[in-house]
């Protein structure tokens, strides 16, 4: 009888643990749409500011319909979950960066990027640069060291 009561407690404390699921690690996404930050996972939280469309953020935790994420600031805030995308974006940390036409500091220059500016992912990291396109479709490679999400 105890393993049975045992059981039945593991059961009904499922839902509790998996009511607050934690994002695996280096879990980012974009958002879909501009978005408002809360300080809590409620419309009744406060809310803080704006984050623009396509904006990266890492994904913290999960609760319901909402996801505490961490910007790119560092500031670890509420959103609702259907405001996010799957479509990956990086942001220049850089003052400047300078993107180029194979992943090597020698080759020839695709294009400039400031610091700020989004840039979608185009292929994974390797070797310390991230292959990434611009808005307009130039495509280039970028070193990860330059940019925030990934």
């Amino acid at each position: 009888m105890p393993l049975r009561r045992l059981t039945v407690a593991a059961l009904l404390a499922l839902p509790c643990a998996l009511a607050a699921t934690p994002a695996s690690a280096s879990d980012f996404r974009s958002l879909a749409e501009p978005a408002i930050l809360y300080d809590a996972p409620s419309k009744q939280g406060k809310p803080l500011f704006v984050i623009q469309r396509y904006t990266p953020v890492e994904m913290v935790v999960s609760v319901d319909r909402w996801v505490k994420v961490r910007e790119p600031a560092g500031s670890l805030l509420w959103l609702e979950r259907r405001q996010l995308s799957e479509k990956r974006t990086l942001i220049v940390t850089a003052a400047r960066a300078e993107i180029r036409q194979k992943p090597d500091g020698n080759a020839p220059l695709a294009f400039e990027a400031a610091k700020d500016l989004v840039l979608e992912l185009a292929d994974a990291p390797a070797d310390g640069w991230v292959k990434v396109r611009h808005r307009d479709g130039s495509t280039g490679f970028i070193r990860m060291t330059q940019v925030w999400g990934l």
